[in-house]
């Protein structure tokens, strides 16, 4: 592959990756769990931005189930954005003309 060919495949991605980074700002999604009692929203660089939780996941004497249903609720949140995030970047790699090991990958 010509060398110049490569320097102008490597501007391209660096232009895509930080129209990629704007738009991680914008993702926000919600990890819910108990069928929606507990709800956490994130966003796409990782910072939680609410949490609900119903009146019904609330027992005094049963303090782990709702620990345990935050902890689903954020893990459901997490899986959700790195999907985004990776489909997100998908986008930015496709239809470049890259070598496979680039990135010391391959």
């Amino acid at each position: 592959m010509n060398p110049m060919d490569i320097l102008k495949n490597v501007q391209q991605l660096q232009a895509r990756m930080s129209d990629a980074q704007g738009k991680l700002k914008e993702i926000t999604v919600t990890g819910s769990a108990g069928g929606d009692m507990v709800r956490i929203e994130l966003t796409g660089e990782f910072t939680v931005t609410n949490v609900k939780i119903s009146p019904e996941a609330i027992d005094p004497d049963d303090l782990s189930m709702l620990e345990d249903l935050v902890l689903a609720a954020f893990s459901d949140a997490m899986f959700k954005v790195r999907e985004r995030i990776q489909a997100e970047m998908s986008s930015v790699t496709g239809g470049l003309d890259l070598p496979p090991n680039l990135f010391g990958q391959g």
